[in-house]
């Protein structure tokens, strides 16, 4: 008789881990990203800088086992989000500059629940692993601070 192991809650504040994830393009030279995880909705509010120090600030909300839309960088992304074991898997489609993109982001997390792990095996960003690090609770106000 097997046991089913619990969904996992991404609830916390991340940062990537640049030096253990492989980015496709440009690397960041930060992403910060607070995820709060209610039930079936997921929120993400991302803080990035690039290479030059510029920052960006973005929010992508999705429910799970619904078809959502989400605007980014003023392009509309038409998503949906399912379970696939333990693993979260967010599918999102979208036209810009002239073509059209899709992408199918695998998010798993670490069994102490201290590493997340977004994964793209299968998309327009095949390849692509961001390694995210939980950040202890005393210092996830530096999410606010960016």
């Amino acid at each position: 008789m097997t046991t089913a192991h619990p969904l996992p809650n991404f609830t916390g504040v991340w940062k990537l881990n640049l030096e253990k994830s492989i980015i496709r393009g440009a690397p960041p030279k930060q992403i910060l990203m607070n995820i709060e995880h209610r039930d079936a909705t997921v929120i993400q509010q991302i803080r990035s800088t690039d290479a030059n120090g510029a920052q960006q600030r973005q929010t992508f909300t999705c429910r799970i086992g619904v078809d959502t839309k989400n605007s980014v960088n003023g392009v509309e992304l038409q998503s949906s989000t399912q379970w696939i074991g333990t693993e979260l898997v967010i599918q999102s489609d979208f036209s810009a500059r002239g073509r059209e993109f899709y992408f199918k982001d695998y998010w798993s997390l670490s069994e102490d629940g201290r590493t997340l792990t977004m994964a793209h095996r299968d998309d327009d960003l095949a390849g692509q692993i961001s390694i995210l690090e939980k950040i202890p609770d005393a210092d996830s106000a530096l999410f606010n601070d960016f």
